[in-house]
Parts: structure tokens; C-alpha cells; sequence
């Protein structure tokens, strides 16, 4: 079993910078691709950006050149910097693993709230 734990979501100003972060328990972290997604109020939960186990990274357009994943192994944990942020970045983010070894396995965590807003 994996537990996803993301934290650093908080209200921010238009044009500010934030870093969520989301731990994961379990052996199986370093195989695994790692996406953050978001969901805004009556809106599709949408991925926002992934990294996979080998470190290639793909983003939503409307957030490239503003959001870095990245991960750190030894930590378990993956990261989305995001800068420039607008009030349309506001949503519950949610990290994701996704594992594929030996049958597919994926996670959820419990969601942080980003609100963007002046």
C-alpha cells in the first residue's frame, strides 16, 4: 500500500510563486511516474504535469515556461514549483503515482487547495 501526503497549498497573490510537495510511503516510488493534476470548482480534473521514473517531464501548455516537477528519490517526494501563478491556477491539486511493473498500481493523495487570488 502507498499513502500520497501533498502539502504547501495556501492562498497566494496573482503573479506569486508556490511549492507543493507530496510524500509517498512504500518501496515502489522510485519506479513509479509521478503527476500532479488539479481540479477546479465544476470543472474535469485535469494533469498538470509528470515526470516519469527516468526524469522526462511533460506540462499542461497553459503551464509551461511557469511549473517545474521535479522528484527526489531518496526523499520520496515530488515537488511542482509554480510561478507566475494566475487566478486560474486555482484548484485542489492532487499528486498521482502511477506504477506499471508487475500489473498497474496507482495512487492518489488527499488534495491541497491553491486559490490565486488578490
Amino acid at each position: 500500500q502507498v499513502h500520497l501526503v501533498e502539502s504547501g497549498g495556501t492562498l497566494v497573490q496573482p503573479g506569486g510563486s508556490l511549492r507543493l510537495s507530496c510524500a509517498a510511503s512504500g518501496s515502489i516510488f522510485s519506479l513509479s511516474r509521478m503527476g500532479w493534476y488539479r481540479q477546479a470548482p465544476g470543472k474535469q480534473r485535469e494533469l498538470v504535469a509528470l515526470i516519469t521514473s527516468g526524469g522526462i517531464t511533460d506540462y499542461l501548455d497553459s503551464v509551461k515556461g511557469r511549473f517545474t516537477i521535479s522528484r527526489d528519490n531518496a526523499k520520496n517526494t515530488v515537488y511542482l514549483q509554480m510561478n507566475s501563478l494566475k487566478p486560474e491556477d486555482t484548484a485542489v491539486y492532487y499528486c498521482n503515482l502511477y506504477y506499471t511493473r508487475y500489473g498497474v498500481r496507482e495512487y492518489w493523495g488527499q488534495g491541497t487547495q491553491v486559490t490565486v487570488s488578490s
